[in-house]
């Protein structure tokens, strides 16, 4: 069984689905319509130049390229968790990107060296996908955990100074918000694990079986992605918010003012306000 390829000019009329949402949201004027087509814009664009080096990566198939490639979605990544969860990233940047690398390389390695074990071990078309999905959804469970953690003790200034008056270490005294975060960043992911093939057929195994592999394989690699991906985003959580921790409080405990991206000002109460 071979994947049907679409033509150019298939792939152009699929364009044609964005008439309706885009009309609507003009419609009740939300505002983002413009930024819905850059984002498309930009999307194609990215994944075109993305489609050309990834040939050019299979063909060669070297190590030290595919190195060179995922070193290139771990730095890409860790600017785009630090970005969205507020921080200043000249801060945070070793940290985090330590947190995620560990995590990230770890599980995925571990999938591809000692479960699937291609031949040659560092073959391209395993192993740039896998890390691949596991850094994708490593880094939306990571951009949650930051965000929530940081944001919950500086919103709750008053509550977090009163555990250290009652003598609470640090680690004491944000194991609440460090719970609260790490639930937020897990939530989702549980939630689509719980249902996944019954309400939902997920990617992999969707392509997969497009690319004409039997369902029980496609099954397979799934479970195995999906088990992956959870471990990973749980482990670079937990290491990203310990790493982190060693550079966003003071000798006294307290959390520094200027560890947020300056558009994000104290409001009253230690509240949050753009």
């Amino acid at each position: 069984m071979e994947t049907i390829h679409l033509s150019e000019w298939e792939l152009a009329a699929v364009y044609l689905m964005l008439g309706g949402p885009v009309a609507m949201m003009a419609w009740l004027r939300m505002g983002i319509v413009r930024e819905t087509v850059y984002a498309v814009l930009r999307m194609t664009v990215q994944l075109w130049l993305v489609g050309i080096y990834l040939t050019v990566i299979f063909e060669f198939n070297a190590w030290w390229l595919n190195a060179l490639w995922i070193l290139a979605m771990l730095v890409v990544a860790n600017f785009s968790i630090l970005r969205q969860a507020r921080l200043v990233w000249r801060r945070f940047f070793s940290a985090t990107f330590a947190g995620t690398a560990i995590a990230t390389a770890g599980v995925s390695l571990f999938l591809v060296f000692f479960i699937i074990r291609p031949s040659p071990l560092y073959d391209a078309r395993y192993m740039i996908p896998i890390v691949g999905m596991v850094l994708g959804n490593c880094m939306r469970g990571n951009v949650l955990a930051l965000e929530r953690f940081y944001s919950g003790i500086r919103e709750n200034e008053k509550e977090f100074i009163t555990y250290h008056m009652l003598g609470a270490t640090l680690t004491e005294a944000v194991r609440p918000y460090m719970q609260r975060a790490l639930r937020a960043a897990a939530g989702p992911l549980l939630a689509t694990i719980a249902t996944m093939g019954i309400v939902s057929l997920p990617g992999m195994m969707t392509g997969q079986i497009l690319g004409g592999s039997v369902p029980v394989t496609a099954i397979k690699y799934q479970i195995a992605i999906v088990i992956a991906i959870f471990s990973a985003m749980i482990m670079a959580s937990v290491l990203n918010l310990l790493f982190s921790m060693k550079i966003a409080f003071d000798d006294f405990g307290m959390l520094k003012t200027d560890i947020f991206i300056q558009s994000i000002k104290p409001g009253p109460l230690g509240q949050v306000r753009e």
